[in-house]
């Protein structure tokens, strides 16, 4: 009975490190180039990409929102921040004109996209939608 119970808590452990490991990756924005989006986009169900770029004022102010949906959403959608100087091919392929942009994927597809900066109240109800829109 000490085996099993001693198996039983080794796999507790590793679930729980797998677990917060996960969502402290998730609580935040994650930032993802050209190379690595389509896997990021693929691999998550819910996605939210923020097309930015350090001189854009309005990025600047848009950041703080991501970070907070990013944590309220922490192990449900996948927040990440691309910047367009460093990674052209994506926005491009996209047809991003203005930043900053928001693209909602959700399961590999885009969903909705937001250009400007748009309030946490409305940019909170589209993510709700988005994963609640089955």
């Amino acid at each position: 009975m000490d085996e099993l119970e001693a198996i039983r808590k080794k796999k507790l452990e590793e679930l729980k490190r797998r677990f917060l490991k996960k969502e402290t990756v998730k609580a935040s924005p994650v930032h993802v180039s050209d190379k690595d989006f389509e896997s990021l986009i693929t691999k998550n169900r819910f996605v939210v990409v923020d097309f930015w770029a350090p001189w854009c004022g309005p990025c600047h102010m848009i950041a703080p929102i991501v970070e907070a949906l990013a944590k309220k959403y922490a192990g449900k959608v996948v927040f990440a921040k691309m910047n367009v100087d460093e990674n052209p091919a994506t926005p491009t392929r996209f047809g991003i004109m203005g930043i900053p942009t928001l693209i909602f994927f959700k399961e590999g597809k885009p969903w909705k996209k937001v250009v400007g900066v748009r309030p946490l109240e409305e940019l909170d109800l589209l993510v709700r939608k988005m994963v609640e829109d089955e």
